[in-house]
């Protein structure tokens, strides 16, 4: 794990007008910061699941995460200068004003928390999974079960699917 000192970010954001969701996890894993790519941990299940409910036509791998936004998908951490297990974080490394910022600068439909850990983080306060009643300007927020391997535990796809029939429903 480490804390980049220079404030560079681990990954960069893929974020840009126009786009249907935007998943923001909590940090890079170790493995996505060695490889330079999001959700490259072996037992992550995010490019299977966006497969699985349908945001892209076929099962990418974590190498093409730049080609999600032909896809109208975007992606960001709430901690973009540290990488590691979420046991490390801190919350001086959480940039929920940075987040707000990002996500009312591009205005997708939905900004999805992957995980808990990421919504809890930029809420300040225990979150429950599925829509949320606050918006961001224009922006619906879900939260949804982690993908990660470390999360494998609580994983449901359910919530997930209804992310995927909400966007379905506002195409």
């Amino acid at each position: 794990m480490r804390a980049n000192s220079n404030s560079a970010h681990i990954l960069p954001d893929l974020l840009s007008p126009e786009l249907k969701v935007v998943f923001c996890g909590t940090a890079a894993g170790a493995r996505s910061a060695q490889v330079g790519a999001y959700y490259a941990g072996r037992g992550n299940k995010f490019w299977q699941t966006l497969f699985q409910i349908g945001l892209t036509p076929r099962l990418l791998q974590a190498g093409e995460f730049r080609s999600l936004a032909q896809y109208g998908v975007g992606l960001t951490d709430i901690a973009k200068t540290y990488s590691g297990a979420d046991k490390g974080l801190r919350r001086s490394h959480f940039d929920t004003v940075g987040l707000r910022d990002k996500i009312e600068a591009a205005a997708p439909r939905v900004l999805a928390f992957n995980g808990k850990k990421s919504a809890s983080a930029f809420y300040g306060l225990a979150i429950s999974y599925g829509q949320q009643r606050e918006t961001i300007g224009e922006t619906s927020v879900f939260v949804l079960p982690s993908t990660s391997g470390a999360a494998s535990g609580f994983w449901d796809i359910e919530q997930w699917q209804r992310l995927a029939e909400f966007l379905g429903d506002r195409a």
